[in-house]
């Protein structure tokens, strides 16, 4: 019970900014132009500051684990390309496609993630959660910036897939990406051990923590119900993907490695948690609709609450951690 009530704690929150964000625009609180300002805002500037945050305070240096930082690239790589070639199955629109694969692999790793091992192992330990980030989160995003190019509305529009004009525009959207940027400056700043004067750590800690909160509710604002309901069945397809059979296919394969406690809660995260809305925010700013993207994040957002809890409790019964 007590572990279901940490999950609860964690992700019930989130949940709730996401519906305040709708109520706020069903009474003309929040409109359309305020909504695609905060996108914006929140891609272009609090999420890499956030990413940047986490990152550069880390140790690298005393906590690393080769292997274990390798497991995730694997795993991450693998489960991108799985859900690739699931999504030809059933998603034959080629935009619906490109958010199908972001929303089902990419998981809240940064924000949910880390509320929820801190719920389990307490405020300012954040267990293997960094070196799982390092592993996992710049993948994340340099597909997703190739995913949604070549799914595109301007992809679709009259441009060559795989032309060289598209490589260029989806290598360049790699290197000018802001959350790959802040993962890159983050990695370099705690390598480096660059100190953060008070001045600067504490503005840095003012604009991310306007990302999680800012970043749900203009998702939230942006929820069409009407829209949803036409994506119920690949958002619930994507939904069990990334909480149920992700975890089922590679948290064993870890048990096999030989990975146990901090290692595997932190994997049960990068695999279980919910989708991050850094994937609706990035899909807005990249050309697509984002209603399939909402609808699953508010899926997996409501029911990591229980599969996480399960996950958790199983792996506790198995004395694994």
């Amino acid at each position: 019970m007590e572990n279901f009530i940490f999950s609860i704690n964690a992700t019930f929150p989130i949940f709730i900014l996401m519906l305040l964000g709708l109520f706020f625009r069903k009474i003309g609180l929040i409109n359309e132009n305020f909504t695609a300002a905060l996108n914006k805002f929140v891609f272009k500037a609090a999420l890499p500051v956030l990413l940047f945050q986490d990152l550069s305070v880390q140790d690298f240096s005393a906590t690393w684990n080769g292997k274990f930082v390798l497991f995730c690239f694997l795993v991450t790589l693998l489960s991108i390309f799985l859900i690739a070639l699931i999504s030809f199955l059933f998603i034959h629109e080629n935009a619906k496609r490109g958010e199908f694969i972001q929303v089902s692999y990419r998981s809240s790793a940064a924000l949910l993630g880390i509320a929820f091992i801190q719920n389990i192992y307490g405020k300012g330990n954040t267990g293997m959660a960094p070196l799982m980030i390092l592993g996992s989160v710049p993948l994340y995003n340099i597909f997703a910036v190739i995913i949604l190019t070549l799914t595109g509305n301007s992809t679709q529009s009259g441009q060559r897939r795989f032309s060289r004009s598209l490589i260029t525009k989806t290598l360049r959207g790699i290197v000018s990406n802001p959350i790959i940027i802040g993962i890159l400056i983050g990695f370099i700043w705690s390598i480096l051990k660059i100190p953060q004067p008070p001045i600067f750590s504490s503005t840095i800690q003012s604009i991310a923590a306007l990302a999680t909160p800012l970043g749900l509710m203009a998702m939230g604002s942006s929820f069409d119900l009407q829209k949803a309901k036409a994506e119920i069945a690949p958002a619930l397809a994507a939904s069990v993907i990334k909480l149920i059979l992700l975890v089922m296919f590679f948290l064993p394969l870890a048990v096999l490695f030989g990975f146990r406690n901090q290692e595997l809660v932190a994997l049960l995260v990068m695999l279980g948690s919910a989708s991050t809305v850094s994937c609706y925010i990035m899909a807005k700013n990249m050309g697509h609709d984002g209603t399939l993207t909402a609808s699953t994040i508010m899926m997996t957002t409501f029911g990591c609450a229980f599969t996480l809890t399960f996950w958790l409790y199983l792996l506790r019964s198995l004395q694994l951690i």
